[in-house]
């Protein structure tokens, strides 16, 4: 578990030391402030759980500093101390935000008391946030199936499940990465803390760099207001970086140091803020030979990959697929109202027989597309629509195509099998209605030509 953060504000040296001296003996971490600037620029940067602030600094009052710590977080409860206290500033003081209200001299027992109810107070509110966000989510389970291979990989998980270290998570497009990454915060000691995704590979490197670490206001033309980073929102909890085998290289050293010192500095801004995140990292690529191939720095390489599991392709274990698949069809047709949809024993051998190149995500879509498209009752092969002849080794026929050949090819052969019916190839190319004429539009494809003439 993290260590508290307490950030203490006041002008006097001896007081700051002897109140440091007894939080650092009790188990805080202590950031000390000596005036209003101070204290704004500390409470952004360290992101502490309290503020301890003497009612009076050298260039005001905690009156004018509780609304402005309030604008940067007003998730974190205020302490306020005066050597004059009375009725009237301890009102005041509440109105502008403090949680406690507390005349010097303090007894440390006593603030220790304070200050440990506060922070229990805050992560519980925390904790409820997370856990309405979990039910709202559901928890989809990484370990469908019983064999021997998937088996291993969950026992792997379990024993690093309560590790702070970074984790690698290798496997192929479609087979679960995510998905294991979000079991493992939800397992793991910071599972009251947020959980947040990136996926490296869909953003260019400004854009990247942008959402990680976020920016100041006018650092860039169009920065019309500061923006905070996914790694501030990350804070004390998880960031999954999806695909970091495709990020730019120029944003490489910068998550490097996050890595090594836990901070990182906002574009646009010439000072350094803490920050407190697990990393888990996943890639489809051998990050091992991209690093070799200086494609992928291998100082960062080494620092991500302290634990590694490796999630097997849907292919190496045939075994779960059926049970996979009825688990599947149970939730679609609940989803539905149709109630469980069964497998004939044609489709379950044809499940079993392809090849699965897009694993689990592949099977999950095959599966919906049949259930949207068939008439009832139980699948049969003819109800299952996959992108090659089950078993068929692929061919290298298109390797000279541009993608974006490609996807017209495929397109106009799905509108070809649905004779120009845009709603079934939509649903048979898992993609909303309005995307695919997004696509025809953009690909110059005239539908008409597949319509199927009138008798």
């Amino acid at each position: 578990m993290t260590r508290t953060r307490i950030l203490l504000v006041d002008d006097e040296p001896g007081i700051r030391l002897g109140m440091r001296g007894f939080l650092t003996a009790h188990g805080f971490d202590v950031d000390e402030a000596t005036s209003l600037a101070e204290a704004q620029e500390a409470f952004r940067t360290s992101r502490p759980d309290v503020a301890v602030v003497d009612y009076r600094l050298t260039d005001g009052t905690a009156l004018e500093l509780l609304p402005r710590l309030k604008d940067i977080d007003a998730s974190v409860p205020l302490v306020v101390l005066t050597g004059h206290g009375s009725i009237e500033l301890a009102v005041q003081a509440v109105k502008e935000g403090a949680e406690q209200f507390l005349t010097k001299p303090v007894e440390l027992a006593v603030l220790k008391v304070v200050l440990d109810r506060l922070v229990s107070q805050r992560r519980e509110r925390q904790r409820l946030l997370a856990e309405r966000s979990r039910i709202l989510r559901g928890t989809v389970n990484p370990f469908m199936g019983g064999s021997a291979t998937i088996r291993a990989l969950q026992a792997q998980a379990e024993r690093i499940i309560e590790s702070d270290s970074p984790v690698l998570i290798t496997g192929e497009t479609g087979s679960g990465k995510s998905v294991l990454a979000r079991w493992l915060h939800e397992g793991g000691p910071r599972k009251d803390a947020p959980f947040v995704d990136l996926n490296c590979a869909a953003l260019s490197k400004d854009l990247l760099d942008s959402e990680l670490f976020g920016h100041e206001k006018g650092a860039f033309t169009g920065a019309v207001a500061a923006k905070q980073g996914l790694l501030e929102v990350a804070d004390r909890g998880t960031l999954f970086l999806d695909e970091i085998g495709d990020m730019d290289s120029a944003v490489q050293p910068k998550l490097l140091k996050v890595l090594e010192e836990k901070r990182f500095r906002r574009l646009g801004d010439v000072r350094d803020r803490r920050v407190d995140v697990r990393l888990i990292a996943a890639t489809h690529q051998d990050l091992a030979v991209a690093a070799r191939d200086k494609r992928f720095r291998s100082d960062l390489y080494f620092r991500v990959s302290t634990l590694i599991l490796h999630v097997p392709p849907l292919r190496e274990r045939p075994e779960d697929i059926v049970g996979m698949a009825h688990q599947f069809l149970a939730e679609l047709g609940a989803a539905r109202g149709r109630g469980s949809v069964g497998l004939r024993p044609d489709a379950e051998m044809a499940l079993t027989c392809y090849a699965w190149p897009g694993n689990i995500r592949e099977l999950r879509n095959v599966l919906e597309r049949a259930v949207l498209l068939s008439g009832g009752g139980p699948l049969s092969r003819g109800d299952l629509r996959f992108e090659a002849t089950a078993g068929e080794p692929a061919s290298d026929a298109d390797d000279h195509l541009t993608l974006e050949e490609l996807e017209r090819r495929h397109i106009e052969r799905i509108l070809r099998r649905e004779h120009g019916h845009v709603e079934r190839a939509a649903a048979r190319l898992g993609i909303p209605r309005s995307s695919l004429y997004e696509r025809l539009k953009r690909l110059g494809i005239n539908r008409s030509g597949f319509q199927k003439p009138d008798p």
